[in-house]
């Protein structure tokens, strides 16, 4: 298990192949967003991205149409939290799997890890939701509440 980002350089070969297998190209703006989202552990907003791939060379007016991109080859995916923006982090076949901590205060999502014993329960569940009919093709769990700055 663990939470961590592919190398560099790793990650960048992983994503040039999943680029060319949906038949688009690793721009430098894509290439921008990637080392934003692989420079941050946790989700960010379009906003947080721009600002962060300034020195990047991030236009936006491409971010946003690159980060859909992005998504449909699987480098990227969304999160949605209880607010109205969306977040966009490096894909977990990337990253690893994790969960997020959820400020319900201002929105903001960090990324946790639980314990092997806690996802060996969670993997019962799925077997008993398998054993139902049901398709379970992820899971996700968050917790929420107030951030740091928040509970201050």
């Amino acid at each position: 298990m663990g939470h961590q980002h592919a190398t560099g350089e790793e990650l960048h070969t992983t994503v040039g192949r999943r680029l060319r297998a949906a038949q688009m190209r690793y721009s430098r703006s894509r290439h921008a967003v990637v080392e934003v989202l692989a420079a941050d552990a946790r989700p960010l907003t379009l906003p947080e991205i721009l600002i962060q791939g300034v020195e990047r060379g991030l236009a936006q007016s491409s971010a946003y149409r690159n980060l859909n991109e992005l998504a449909e080859a699987g480098v990227v995916r969304r999160v949605t939290a209880g607010d109205d923006h969306t977040r966009f982090e490096l894909h977990e076949s990337l990253t690893g799997h994790h969960h997020h901590l959820e400020c319900t205060g201002c929105g903001r999502l960090d990324d946790f890890e639980v314990s092997d014993e806690f996802e060996a329960g969670i993997e019962a569940l799925v077997v008993s939701a398998t054993q139902r009919g049901f398709v379970v093709d992820a899971h996700r769990f968050d917790l929420l509440g107030r951030c740091v700055a928040c509970a201050q």
